[in-house]
């Protein structure tokens, strides 16, 4: 926007500043994600979130003030602080979530997190859209343009912030830090019935089964930190991820989870979602309002593919869905390096050409939003073995929010430099995502975890895990409720079956 160019100086004109503007909220995020975890043990999950939504307010604040002599220097600092809050929330909200939710919508949550994030994009665009028109679009444009989107943000802070304080306790963060009366009540509250009813019996056991194995886990693979001092629980977020580097069976999940976050990040969806009004603007939508007016619809349609996704990953598997995405997107950024190459210095007369591109734009993120965006969050979620999947689930996101850095840095200086070879780098990137999906990533669609064992080459991991668990089954007396027909309609609690192990800890991811 005009107002704000005038208010950033060189921070909008120098694209290689341009681009540490935008991309430091993305290094905010990343290490967001570093404390999360210790934090929401430490603290619960509840208090982390109300925490980690004050530090995205303050962050916030700190924008604002950009509109007197601070200028860049607020945003720069503003938004390293509240993406320290974003990288949190992105992964202690959906562990809360999974943890409050019943066992039967747990694996609906990651498709429906997907979609909450695909519309809060899409409505943000249209926001950008609207107040561009304040006090005009040109010289006489006011600072509330950029300002009110920007307090804007300010809203579900704060409805977040203040519903939390209502909201109880993780029942599994109760029953980990010895609150087992708490969290029966607190459960019992969340299903709507009285404590002692089975079905509540049967999950409060799972949830106690849960809570017995990760420590008993702990205690035989990290003995040294298993005395649940607040000093451990930091130490041990560190010293479990650096454990999976350690065997070569899990240095292929890290592999996996890694690189696959690597691909989702370098087929340059984030490059479109930050960068997408200079982008239409690079293909000849020379006003600011059309450009906008053309990024909403880049919102509406992640927003629309994103919906369908959900239905049919389970059906179809994931290497075919992002196969097939990668290789879409692919042909699209390479269609428009085409369109833009010949066109490049004839926009004004060929406009329908530049459409075309815009289209191709469109298209884009449609492949992204039914592939890229969900699924590979699934793939890292289900690879790991249930007594390391947290730590798993930890490295792929610390991955994609590093990677979602370094992309929002450099597009700027790219689309600059390179014009049209941008599109072609993110293309022949995105084409090798496909090949690394098809030829060196299993299929995970339905498989239990002695299956993923084979599959990368550490057979007995998840049969010692299972073994634990039986015992620890046995010792709560899950066992008899499951046997003794006091389940209900619930043929097997959630940890019992692998299977539906990895869709519980599938809802503790995040995009």
């Amino acid at each position: 926007m005009n107002n704000f160019n005038a208010h950033m100086g060189v921070y909008t004109s120098d694209q290689t500043k341009k681009g540490w503007l935008t991309s430091i909220l993305e290094l905010g995020a990343w290490f967001g994600t570093l404390y999360s975890g210790f934090l929401a043990e430490i603290f619960s999950r509840k208090y982390a979130i109300i925490l980690n939504t004050g530090i995205f307010i303050i962050g916030v604040i700190v924008q604002t003030t950009a509109i007197t002599s601070s200028g860049s220097s607020s945003i720069l600092g503003g938004r390293f602080i509240t993406g320290m809050g974003v990288g949190a929330l992105s992964m202690i909200v959906p562990m809360y979530n999974a943890e409050c939710a019943p066992p039967e919508v747990r694996g609906a949550l990651v498709g429906l997190q997907q979609l909450a994030i695909t519309l809060g994009i899409m409505i943000s665009f249209w926001i950008d859209y609207g107040t561009n028109y304040i006090g005009g679009t040109g010289s006489t444009q006011h600072a509330a343009a950029w300002l009110v989107p920007l307090c804007l943000q300010l809203a579900p802070a704060v409805l977040l912030g203040v519903g939390m304080i209502f909201m109880p306790f993780s029942p599994r963060w109760l029953v980990h830090h010895n609150r087992e009366a708490d969290a029966r009540r607190t459960l019992a509250n969340l299903r709507g019935l009285p404590q002692d009813h089975e079905l509540i019996e049967l999950e409060f056991a799972e949830i106690r089964a849960q809570s017995l194995f990760e420590k008993r886990t702990t205690a035989e693979h990290f003995p040294h930190l298993a005395d649940g001092s607040n000093w451990s629980v930091i130490k041990l977020q560190f010293v479990a991820v650096a454990s999976l580097f350690k065997s070569k069976p899990m240095l292929k999940r890290v592999g996996v989870a890694t690189i696959t976050m690597f691909f989702q990040q370098w087929t340059g969806i984030n490059a479109i979602l930050y960068y997408a009004p200079q982008i239409f603007k690079g293909l000849g939508l020379s006003s600011n309002t059309v450009s906008l007016l053309a990024t909403g619809v880049v919102g509406i349609a992640m927003f629309l593919a994103t919906i369908p996704a959900v239905m049919y990953v389970d059906k179809l598997g994931r290497k075919p869905v992002l196969t097939i995405g990668a290789i879409g997107m692919a042909t699209c950024h390479i269609i428009i390096a085409v369109i833009f190459a010949k066109n490049q210095n004839q926009w004004p007369t060929h406009q329908a050409a530049g459409w075309a591109a815009v289209v191709m734009v469109w298209l884009f993120v449609v492949h992204f939003g039914y592939s890229w965006g969900p699924c590979a969050w699934i793939i890292i979620a289900e690879i790991w073995p249930i007594s390391t999947r947290p730590y798993g689930i930890a490295l792929g996101a610390s991955s994609n929010w590093m990677n979602n850095f370094i992309v929002g840095q450099v597009t700027p200086d790219m689309l600059t430099s390179m014009t049209y070879g941008t599109y072609i780098f993110f293309g022949l990137i995105t084409f090798m995502g496909a090949a690394f999906i098809w030829f060196l990533v299993p299929e995970t669609k339905q498989l239990s975890l002695e299956e993923m064992d084979i599959i990368f080459g550490s057979i007995g991991t998840a049969q010692a895990d299972a073994e634990r668990m039986r015992e620890i089954n046995k010792e709560v007396g899950l066992d008899n409720l499951v046997h003794s027909g006091q389940s209900g309609d619930r043929a097997s609690p959630t940890f019992l079956d692998e299977k539906q192990g990895v869709e519980h800890k599938a809802g503790d991811v995040s995009d």
